[in-house]
């Protein structure tokens, strides 16, 4: 059955799920409601039935007439005496019986006629002969009896006489099946009424789920503009606010893979150029001419190749593991970036400080982007000034910096200068992929960190990365 919901909508399947769990709550409610009424029912009869019988018993164990003030002398005085007494309630009716034979009867009021029911008399007549007063069950053809029997025997009476008391049992429960058929079709319409408003207020609480599939079926490659309108604070609301913020994260993707495309294209573009329009002007006949072409062809290949491998560090930053933090000796950390720093141009290259403490970091990326950086202060200082490199942790944060006396960034280059391809303004073109500070900013932020930078024109440049420390992550209590 659950199977065969699986291809319907969850619109549809959760309006069955409503039916059915309705269906059941009236089930069960019905039955029970009919079990107690039945069972008041049947005790009513049951009661009534007692009450005449202790009515009976009253009569009898005094003996005396109270219309004669004689003595009864007979069984059949005693029962017509009772049956005088006796107002039957509706669907109730009563007989005496003498030797087998219906001897007295109730008055005409008496709708339910017992007499006429011979199978219910012969019943009676057969039951074996007893003092025992009967309360029991009796199914005829015409209907089923709740009957009580009342055995009379007399000393001084030769005959056997009998007071039958019984209800028409299928017509007390006429009126209770009468209210349960009312209560079925009273269900029906309230099940009816479930369905209608059930499908619509599932139509509008899945609304935005609707809306989710319409969105999209909608987007395209060239087209992820589209967003889902957000009202409320539920769970599909909540829905809805991830489902845009998916939508965001992925045209950023889109956006910057196309950039990245265009810019990659562009960097391409010009070692191309160059090595081709070089290509179809050299003179093969001359040997100086192609060593100069090669030579050419040689550097701006091995800029492309720069170029390549900084795009796979920057497109191995997006991914899980780009950097794998361990427990590391931050001093140590900046010794070692200061002795492979020299080789990278004849500058003075000194220390401001080092920090004494053990910070999680991946040793090679951060060596990687603290080495760019002292690259970048290399391209842009002269020969022989100061660049210092220095660590020092303070307040939860590790602070990594790198210190020259270049030329300077312009304040409105500051922070066009981490983008892809990005270059200052001061007229100075470094070699280089023009991906350094891209890859610098992806390493730090991978270690969840950030870059500062401290710079003005002609008075050198600080290049800062800020690490804060990373708190353990709590266990959930069992």
């Amino acid at each position: 059955m659950f199977r065969r919901l699986d291809g319907l909508s969850v619109r549809t399947r959760v309006l069955a799920a409503v039916l059915a769990l309705s269906t059941l709550g009236l089930a069960v409610a019905g039955a029970v409601l009919f079990g107690l009424q039945r069972g008041q029912i049947n005790q009513r009869i049951d009661d009534s039935l007692r009450r005449s019988v202790e009515e009976f018993d009253t009569l009898a164990d005094i003996g005396i007439d109270p219309e004669t003030g004689q003595e009864f002398t007979r069984g059949s005085q005693l029962v017509r005496t009772v049956m005088a007494r006796t107002a039957p309630a509706e669907n109730e009716g009563m007989v005496g019986i003498v030797d087998g034979q219906v001897a007295l009867t109730a008055n005409n009021s008496v709708q339910l006629r017992l007499e006429d029911d011979h199978e219910l008399i012969d019943k009676v007549v057969a039951q074996p002969e007893t003092e025992r007063i009967i309360l029991t069950s009796i199914q005829t053809e015409q209907t089923t009896y709740r009957a009580v029997t009342v055995p009379v025997q007399l000393s001084s009476d030769p005959t056997h006489s009998i007071f039958l008391l019984a209800f028409d049992y299928d017509a007390e429960l006429e009126e209770l099946g009468d209210n349960f058929r009312t209560y079925t079709l009273i269900s029906l319409a309230a099940l009816v009424l479930i369905s209608g408003v059930g499908w619509l207020v599932a139509g509008r609480l899945l609304a935005p789920i609707r809306l989710v599939r319409e969105t999209a079926q909608k987007i395209t490659e060239t087209d992820l503009s589209r967003r889902i309108p957000v009202s409320g604070h539920d769970d599909l609301s909540e829905l809805s606010r991830t489902f845009n913020e998916m939508l965001d994260r992925l045209q950023g993707s889109m956006t910057a893979q196309r950039q990245l495309l265009d810019d990659v294209g562009h960097e391409l573009r010009t070692p191309i150029t160059i090595v081709q329009g070089h290509l179809e002007l050299q003179d093969s006949r001359d040997p100086e001419d192609v060593d100069s072409v090669r030579a050419i062809a040689l550097d701006e290949l091995d800029r492309m190749r720069l170029l390549v491998d900084d795009l796979v560090t920057l497109a191995g930053a997006e991914r899980p593991g780009f950097v794998k933090p361990r427990p590391l000796e931050v001093g140590q950390l900046t010794d070692d970036v200061l002795d492979k720093a020299c080789t990278l141009g004849n500058r003075r290259w000194v220390v401001d400080s080092r920090a004494e403490h053990t910070w999680s970091l991946d040793p090679k990326r951060m060596t990687q982007a603290w080495l760019q950086l002292a690259a970048n202060a290399v391209k842009f200082s002269s020969t022989g000034s100061t660049i210092a490199v220095g660590s020092r942790a303070v307040a939860g944060e590790l602070r990594l910096w790198v210190r020259d006396e270049g030329v300077g960034i312009a304040p409105e280059d500051q922070t066009r200068i981490f983008e892809r391809f990005a270059r200052g303004t001061n007229g100075t073109r470094a070699e280089g992929s023009g991906l350094g500070l891209t890859i610098v900013n992806a390493i730090v932020h991978a270690h969840g960190g950030i870059v500062e930078l401290a710079s003005a024109p002609a008075h050198g440049s600080t290049f800062t990365i800020v690490i804060r420390e990373r708190q353990p992550e709590q266990e959930d209590p069992v």
